[in-house]
């Protein structure tokens, strides 16, 4: 089956490769020329573990192939997938869907009869709706159709949540469009016996965005708890498994850090609001998910402040990970920034280390000194923050960081080290959802800051003295 791809981004360039994987010819279409000669030279505009080697072979194969030009890309294609961006619009909380509307009005003059449009982007209810007039302005309503099918793919993971999806929703309003779905997701469906969901489309539409609030308000949830579990002595590991072993919760997201960030959970959530709001109907529990995120992400620098009784003026913070999850270079509402930033604020000053998202970070990051190693990172810093559990920083050797750090201090957000090893090592750790290490640690780390800065400021005053006796 020919099968276009007009976008190349995240969930475009994923979804055309693994279409291009079981079998199709795939053109994925996108205006950026850069873009798409890297491509072709086999460069990945994206991280993503897995996708690389995946569009090498299937390049090679002439399954897949990356153009500028929309008019050559939809000749013959039997589906066309708009994969553009939606991202929130500048000062607005709902979706920018300028790039799907522009998407359509080009592609209106250039399907052939019979051709599917598919809304792959995550888009508002009543999205295809608009689609559907814009081509039909320009052509017979029996000559194509509009459907929904939107992705649930995680950063990370998302070739494989692609090739072996939990669920594939398809939203239609008529029977061609419903087939001709079918047909493509098959063979997959045939062998992996994958459930799925033949809907409206506007149900389609508002899946994608009820399972996004969903599960940040998940998070959401098991990060309020880790705050009572801190105050009452409790262990919200231990938490959350107690309740994820309970089949009507389950364990997945029920890992307490600093809050959601990404390119999904932050935009849909707002979006989702938007639209309830446009239709009269009042989420509450998705306006407080919103609002408790965005002041964890605040909270968590006065947690780092906290490990020297609340002062970090002149210190130095190493901060260990930066995007928003590991195994992704995506800076996108990444926790660490803010973070960061009120650190900074605070007088304290930041090294910072990540695998593979230096880069992104330093476009978002000012007054930050990047390390391509996490020992080096800790050189003479007076604490180290874990903010993003890569694989790297989890096998992380305590020893040698205790050894690079000038205190023995750790903050870990991500609960992702052994926290026992840690203190017997001698550190004071404070992580998320148990009580910080009571061992007297912490009193002599404020007690040594305290006399350090006193020494500091009689020097300048002495300094001060002799000059004015001058």
């Amino acid at each position: 089956m020919k099968i276009a791809v007009i976008g190349t981004g995240y969930v475009g360039l994923v979804s055309g490769t693994c279409f291009a994987e079981w079998g199709n010819n795939v053109v994925c279409m996108d205006k950026n020329a850069q873009k798409i000669a890297g491509l072709r030279q086999g460069r990945m505009p994206i991280y993503e573990p897995g996708l690389d080697d995946l569009v090498k072979r299937n390049y090679a194969a002439g399954r897949l192939d990356f153009t500028c030009d929309l008019a050559e890309a939809v000749k013959g294609a039997a589906i066309v997938f708009i994969a553009v961006g939606t991202p929130t619009r500048a000062g607005h909380e709902d979706a920018d869907l300028s790039f799907v509307y522009m998407a359509a009005r080009e592609l209106a003059s250039l399907i052939a009869d019979d051709t599917v449009v598919v809304v792959k982007s995550t888009v508002p209810v009543g999205t295809g709706d608009v689609v559907q007039r814009i081509i039909g302005s320009v052509r017979k309503a029996d000559t194509f159709s509009i459907a929904s099918n939107p992705e649930f793919l995680r950063e990370g993971v998302a070739v494989s949540d692609f090739l072996a999806p939990d669920r594939v929703v398809i939203g239609v309003e008529d029977e061609r469009a419903g087939k001709r779905l079918i047909e493509l997701y098959e063979s997959m469906v045939t062998l992996q016996n994958t459930p799925v969901i033949i809907t409206m489309r506007r149900t389609a539409e508002l899946i994608k965005y009820a399972a996004n609030a969903f599960l940040a308000t998940k998070i959401t949830f098991i990060n309020e708890l880790a705050d009572l579990c801190e105050q009452v002595g409790s262990n919200v590991s231990d938490l959350a498994l107690g309740m994820g072993l309970d089949k009507r919760i389950g364990a997945s997201f029920l890992t307490a850090g600093p809050g959601y960030g990404g390119s999904c959970f932050p935009k849909d959530t707002l979006a989702l609001l938007r639209t309830a709001e446009d239709y009269g109907v009042t989420l509450g529990i998705v306006e407080e998910t919103v609002a408790a995120n965005d002041a964890r992400k605040r909270r968590m620098a006065l947690k780092v402040a906290e490990a020297f009784g609340g002062d970090i003026d002149g210190l130095t913070i190493a901060v260990l990970g930066l995007t928003f999850k590991p195994d992704t270079d995506d800076m996108r509402d990444a926790p660490s920034v803010p973070l960061i930033e009120a650190l900074q604020r605070m007088g304290g000053r930041i090294r910072a280390y990540d695998p593979v998202g230096i880069e992104n970070a330093a476009k978002v990051l000012d007054g930050v000194d990047f390390f391509e190693d996490p020992y080096e990172c800790a050189w003479n810093a007076d604490a180290a923050v874990i903010v993003t559990e890569w694989e790297t920083i989890k096998k992380i050797d305590l020893v040698q960081l205790k050894h690079h750090l000038r205190q023995p201090v750790l903050i870990d957000l991500r609960n992702a080290l052994d926290a026992d090893a840690a203190e017997e090592l001698g550190f004071h750790i404070s992580a998320v959802g148990r009580p910080a290490s009571t061992d007297g640690s912490l009193q002599e780390i404020v007690k040594r800051r305290d006399r350090q800065q006193a020494v500091k400021t009689e020097t300048v005053e002495l300094v001060s003295i002799a000059m004015r006796g001058k």
